[in-house]
């Protein structure tokens, strides 16, 4: 079985899913004020090479660890409720480009290994 990465559909999939994943965003006005002061160029970036790392693609992630990526967004409120609109999102956006449901369940409990440290706790 190839991975995660190459079933979604390698580089061009991530990159697509990751803007159509930021434009949710940033229309939703529950996570929206969270991105107020964020390049979000360079956010793009950085959200694109993590997911291809997570998702056992090529290791090119070089930013900040989740716990402090993370802390300037608990001091604005960031809880549970916002880490589930972004698993939300992020679902909804596999499935406006076709990913199957299973697959969409693997991206989840990816993003769900990870709500502990965003949340640092």
């Amino acid at each position: 079985m190839t991975d995660l990465y190459q079933r979604l559909g390698g580089a061009p999939a991530v990159d697509a899913a990751v803007d159509r994943f930021y434009r949710r965003m940033l229309a939703d006005e529950r996570v929206a004020h969270f991105f107020d002061d964020t390049d979000m160029d360079g956010q793009i970036q950085k959200q694109k090479a993590f997911l291809t790392m997570a998702f056992g693609g090529p290791h090119n992630y070089s930013g900040r660890d989740m716990r402090s990526a993370h802390a300037p967004l608990l001091a604005k409120g960031l809880d549970d409720s916002h880490v589930d609109i972004v698993v939300a999102h992020l679902g909804g956006t596999l499935k406006e480009l076709g990913v199957d449901d299973s697959t969409i369940g693997e991206v989840a409990a990816i993003a769900e290994s990870v709500r502990n440290d965003v949340l640092s706790r």
